[in-house]
């Protein structure tokens, strides 16, 4: 009797044995399922300057979630938007190439009948092939008529916000056509409320996060705020120590919190990747059309050291802030000086997502894990700076050459244009042309310019 009691109880042991081996099998390979199908969040801000982040240096305005995402991931000191202006800045990051191969080097407005080619392979889009949910929440800017353009025919499941900048309205811009709200291909607001945006983007946001049960998601946040006119509701108003562009911010670091907070509740915190950038640098010297109903020129951001602003291509115009976090995979307090783009968003994250980087044309982006992860230097040797169609300035290490004649206030009308040289590892602001001191710097980046001009078909100066 206890003989046959011994081997029951032996086949009730080696079962359970066997039930435990197989749950564990199978919660392993939903971690394998998931390491391999990572959630990614971009958050892009608009005309977001340099200095506009606490942990970027600015005094008074006060970003202690931006902060603490920047402690719990990296931040990137040497990030570059591709160009210093919105259309195709967007381009850049959303097919990982410089927006002159795309033919969208430009700014798109309320009339434009155009958008980003239908045969360009978006980031959404090649992660929807994956299996992911995507949505995107905020300004589009890449094309809305015909209907083909506009983000839920680009690879995006769901769309909520404006189709372009929110100041393509009188008294700022001389258009018939109404901004509106939109849902998907449906306008659902006008006039639209701007002041509580960015709070209606990220309970979006949260929402989608929420419904993904499982499901590998791409969200994109492409913030309507800070352009100008920046406006914040009545919560976050008078709130920083810095003003209104303060405020509006301060409401930024508040949605990012918002949406970390709700990665941890959701238990999904350490199989995402979030990333917080921006478009380009802050819109100073503002033009006559904008100083009006309210607008000051102090309602724009800081450059902090950097010279130049949107619209240029000093680096203030281009190098923007970046952090990135991912828990367990991208090591935490590190901080970057690197060269790295928004175009190596794309090439990063369609890699991390396990899929194939189009083959079939020019990809410029590059896959830039390794460094995120601590393990090497960032495979970005040189950036080429464009200004639309016109190549103005290339980086190699710490060198940066510029054969511009725009935004430089040494050279007359008929004059020449003269190399810039400067080297930005001790002298960011770049005040400093020591090109006649480095004849071979300019010889061999001048040879790197001209050749990648001609390959592209860009414009130069003379």
């Amino acid at each position: 009797m206890t003989e046959n009691m011994n081997r029951r109880e032996f086949i009730r042991l080696l079962g359970a044995g066997i039930a435990s081996y197989s749950i564990c099998g199978a919660s392993s390979a939903d971690q394998d399922s998931q390491t391999k199908h990572p959630n990614f969040i971009v958050c892009f801000a608009d005309d977001m300057g340099y200095g506009d982040l606490s942990s970027y240096g600015h005094p008074t305005i006060r970003t202690p979630h931006l902060d603490r995402m920047a402690e719990e991931g990296i931040r990137l000191t040497s990030f570059y938007a591709v160009a210093p202006f919105c259309t195709p800045s967007r381009v850049g990051l959303l097919t990982g190439r410089y927006p002159i191969r795309t033919g969208l080097y430009y700014n798109l407005g309320p009339a434009s009948k155009r958008g980003l080619s239908t045969s360009e392979v978006t980031l959404a889009g090649a992660l929807k092939k994956r299996g992911y949910r995507t949505m995107a929440i905020g300004k589009w800017h890449l094309g809305h008529d015909p209907e083909e353009y506009m983000p839920t025919s680009r690879g995006f499941d769901s769309y909520y916000g404006l189709l372009y900048s929110n100041d393509m309205i009188p008294p700022w811009v001389k258009t018939d056509k109404p901004l509106k709200l939109y849902r998907d291909t449906e306008p659902i607001e006008h006039p639209v409320e701007q002041s509580t945006l960015t709070e209606r983007y990220t309970n979006e946001a949260i929402k989608f996060i929420r419904s993904a049960k499982g499901r590998p998601f791409f969200l994109y946040m492409p913030h309507s705020m800070p352009h100008l006119p920046v406006s914040t509701s009545e919560r976050f108003s008078g709130k920083s120590r810095a003003g209104l562009y303060g405020d509006v911010i301060e409401t930024l670091d508040w949605s990012v919190g918002r949406i970390l907070e709700t990665l941890k509740s959701e238990g999904i915190d350490e199989n995402t990747l979030a990333i917080f950038t921006s478009d380009n640098g802050p819109w100073l010297n503002l033009p006559a059309r904008m100083l009006q109903k309210g607008i000051e020129p102090w309602h724009a951001g800081s450059p902090g050291p950097l010279r130049g602003s949107k619209g240029n291509t000093y680096e203030g115009g281009m190098r923007v802030p970046c952090i990135m976090r991912w828990p367990g995979r991208i090591p935490r307090q590190q901080i970057s000086e690197d060269i790295a783009t928004t175009m190596d968003i794309y090439t990063t994250i369609i890699t991390a997502a396990g899929g194939r980087i189009p083959s079939d044309r020019t990809i410029d982006g590059k896959n830039i894990m390794p460094m995120l992860e601590g393990k090497a230097p960032s495979p970005r040797k040189e950036f080429y700076y464009f200004r639309s169609n016109n190549l103005e300035a290339v980086r190699q290490g710490k060198w940066k050459l510029r054969l511009a004649r725009h935004a430089r206030t040494d050279l007359l009308p008929r004059e020449p244009v003269t190399p810039e040289l400067f080297d930005l590892e001790v002298d960011s602001s770049e005040r400093y042309n020591i090109a006649e001191r480095q004849p071979e710097v300019v010889k061999r980046l001048s040879k790197k310019f001209k050749a990648f001009a001609e390959e592209l078909e860009a414009k130069v100066a003379k």
